[in-house]
């Protein structure tokens, strides 16, 4: 096998793992919260890439001003969700399979009402940067790649710092390791769920703005990067945002090798068999305790 195709298919797995690292922490960041694991993750990538497409096309906005805009009103969407949908189930004390499922009918209604809103055609965005790729003898690496790459860098490290340095970091991992501690100690748990919504669908409308310059975006896209995004969550050991940012890495190198040795029909086996195996021989993932 030519070893210039494999340093290539290997880039392309780094850059597209990045994504699915991304939409594993937004995982990883609620489920810290409140215990629910929020399959509606994969809309707020959709609504990332498609809101900055419209604002870009229809209203004429400047790239990174429709960017900023789109990741506001994931946020936005992302509160409407945990307080129209989950809420109401989690002040019940609804099973969490139940919040699962709800989750999961979110993520369906989010994507009709793009389809309603916008269409049922792919879009794409321009590369952030375009100018021809970095040639490094027989590789060829792209701008866009870069920029997945330092961006996805750039958040883990501001992630890290938020929830060790600021209170209100402080106060999430709290109500990560005891919610009802939490609640007598002052801490508004309620407020913290809600934040942590909106933090996990801004996560997922960066990874959808870094992700539709390479590929397409669309109104049913979201629940193929869903699943990745919760495989890589699997891997790195769920609930461990840094976990979750190297299972996702090595997800997309495997898919990238499982394409380029058996062909593009094997990149979900490939994601299906390397969860498999975790489950089998290390459910608690990479970074998680083997106790």
């Amino acid at each position: 096998m030519d070893l210039n195709l494999v340093l290539q298919s290997l880039i392309s797995g780094i850059s597209i793992g990045c994504v699915y690292g991304l939409i594993g922490i937004g995982f990883c960041v609620i489920y810290n919260a409140s215990g629910i694991v929020n399959f509606a993750q994969g809309a707020f990538v959709m609504i990332g890439g498609m809101a900055t497409y419209v604002l870009m096309t229809d209203y004429n906005l400047p790239y990174a001003v429709a960017a900023i805009c789109a990741i506001l009103l994931a946020g936005i969407v992302g509160a409407v969700v945990e307080r129209l949908v989950v809420r109401p189930l989690w002040d019940r004390n609804a099973a969490m399979f139940v919040m699962i499922l709800a989750t999961l009918a979110a993520q369906i209604v989010i994507e009709r009402l793009a389809y309603i809103l916008v269409d049922d055609q792919p879009k794409t965005l321009p590369p952030f940067t375009d100018i021809a790729p970095i040639r490094l003898g027989g590789i060829a690496v792209n701008y866009q790649s870069l920029w997945i790459v330092g961006c996805s860098v750039l958040i883990i490290l501001a992630l890290n710092s938020f929830f060790r340095s600021t209170r209100t970091g402080k106060a999430m991992r709290a109500v990560s390791i005891n919610a009802e501690a939490a609640a007598l100690q002052g801490i508004p748990v309620s407020r913290m769920l809600t934040l942590a919504f909106v933090l996990s669908a801004m996560l997922g409308a960066v990874a959808g703005i870094l992700l539709t310059p390479t590929q397409y975006t669309a109104f049913n896209m979201g629940v193929p990067f869903a699943i990745s995004g919760f495989i890589a969550a699997i891997i790195g050991g769920f609930g461990k945002p840094l976990g979750a940012f190297i299972g996702g890495i090595a997800l997309g190198v495997i898919q990238s090798m499982a394409i380029l040795g058996l062909g593009a029909g094997f990149k979900n086996v490939a994601a299906l068999s390397l969860l498999l195996l975790f489950l089998f021989f290390r459910p608690s993932g990479l970074l998680g305790s083997t106790r």
